[in-house]
């Protein structure tokens, strides 16, 4: 198998928040705040939408390329036919991210690359023994990474298993108190659980302070200790606080490690108006293109808030795709 027949290649990539990270819900409602981000409807944990990423994604991308604002964004032309995506088979915008056609026309393009919605897989959480990051076996089996793919329930559901107990009998996560336990196999007698976060660029300093917990906990211990800003509307005419403008909102907090895929297509089984795709010629290539921009997140972020000091997000190394035999990851 070759790299020029391979249908499409998973690659898989890990980021850190550098600032608390809200992408909302997109009104207020009555509950513990007044504007709450996005979450899993089964599991309850907040996520980043994969089309939250995929829309600043294309935005930066045509920063970097030298493409925006025109191949950013809808792309849906005037009336008169100005404006819009440009639709070029040599365009790195409208190749990797698809494009639209003008009102009235037929067509337009689906795009080489796809994004999935963006997961917790470490949370940051304080203890008496300093911040750690929290994971559960559900979390890790969600990234598809084959050496998590066949990991099952803990062998006890109310602790918190670490490498090493720290001296601590119990360690507090937020508002639970629980027993520390070192016999979880997984985390304390593998070393390739620990390879693999270092494949995914994840520091040393993060590794080190790793817990577990189980599935049914991980939900509470994430929604309990989300961060939670107040502000208030400023009145131009007086500068002062508005009468009835107090709101809060929550976030995911800094130092919250989220893991995402991006499926990248051949372009080579792909034309646009007949023309061969010019702007990338591989799933590697449309993977590069995006990896480009990269750098956009880590200075203009992602989600809303940016204005009060929210929404950056630095991508870090990202772990080369299995081999062409690897079931689910590339396929002719």
């Amino acid at each position: 198998m070759t790299t020029n027949n391979r249908g499409f290649v998973t690659f898989p990539f890990a980021g850190m928040a550098l600032d608390p990270i809200h992408v909302g819900t997109g009104g207020a409602r009555l509950g513990r705040v007044d504007n709450t981000i996005v979450r899993d409807p089964v599991t309850r944990i907040p996520k980043i939408p994969g089309s939250s990423l995929a829309g600043v994604m294309r935005a930066y991308t045509a920063m970097a390329k030298g493409k925006y604002p025109k191949c950013a964004g809808l792309g849906q032309p005037e009336r008169d036919g100005a404006g819009g995506h440009c639709g070029k088979a040599d365009c790195p915008v409208c190749t990797v991210f698809g494009f639209a056609k003008g009102i009235g026309a037929s067509g337009g393009f689906a795009g080489l690359a796809a994004f999935s919605d963006m997961q917790v897989l470490l949370f940051p959480v304080a203890s008496q023994l300093g911040p750690q990051w929290i994971t559960c076996p559900m979390a890790l089996r969600q990234t598809s990474i084959a050496e998590f793919a066949e990991l099952g329930d803990l062998p006890e559901q109310q602790v918190v298993y670490r490498e090493t107990d720290g001296g601590a009998v119990h360690m507090n996560l937020g508002w639970l108190l629980l027993p520390v336990k070192t016999d979880w196999k997984p985390l304390t007698a593998n070393d390739q659980f620990k390879d693999q976060f270092k494949a995914l660029g994840i520091p040393n300093y993060i590794i080190s302070r790793l817990a577990v917990v189980s599935d049914k906990l991980f939900s509470h211990i994430v929604n309990s200790n989300l961060e939670v800003r107040t502000s208030v509307a400023i009145d131009p005419a007086t500068g002062a606080a508005e009468e009835g403008a107090l709101f809060t909102y929550e976030a995911l907090p800094r130092g919250t490690v989220l893991f995402w895929e991006v499926i990248c297509r051949n372009p080579k089984h792909f034309k646009i108006d007949r023309d061969d795709v010019k702007a990338v010629d591989s799933p590697e290539k449309v993977r590069d293109a995006i990896t480009d921009a990269h750098s956009y997140l880590e200075h203009l972020g992602i989600g809303g808030m940016g204005s009060r000091g929210m929404g950056r997000l630095r991508v870090l190394a990202t772990k080369e795709p299995a081999d062409a035999d690897k079931p689910g990851k590339e396929v002719s």
